[in-house]
């Protein structure tokens, strides 16, 4: 699971450069001030949370459970927060309007914030391998 964990960190880190390079010169002629900002921060956010999944992968203090459990929760996290704020960012590019779905961010935080948590808690458990 470690190699899972460090490959998935390894690829948001790549695609967050990827994005934040697009977003600078692809789109800066495309979208207002605002929505690349607003780009930014969904950039910004991936790449955190791609370092998150790479110091996850090393940890050592917790039970393969509580990881997998994180790790879960990181990953969709970042695919409902930072790739709803691409799309939401990027909307005026489309004929489907995104702010259909807004909600999803919120939702991406709320787990973001939950896979911390749970890193937290874990690490501070000491990661007893039999606890979850």
């Amino acid at each position: 699971m470690n190699k899972t964990i460090l490959g998935t960190g390894v690829f948001f880190g790549v695609t967050a450069v990827l994005l934040g390079a697009f977003g600078a010169h692809g789109l800066a002629d495309m979208l207002d001030a605002k929505a690349l900002d607003t780009f930014g921060t969904g950039v910004q956010y991936q790449m955190y949370h791609a370092f998150f999944l790479m110091i996850l992968s090393g940890l050592g203090q917790l039970s393969p459970k509580r990881k997998k459990l994180i790790y879960y929760f990181i990953v969709v996290g970042i695919l409902c927060f930072s790739f709803s704020i691409y799309l939401l960012a990027t909307n005026a590019l489309t004929e489907f309007d995104f702010k259909r779905i807004a909600l999803v961010t919120p939702l991406g935080g709320v787990l973001l914030i939950t896979g911390w948590v749970l890193l937290g808690a874990g690490v501070l458990k000491k990661g007893n391998s039999t606890e979850y």
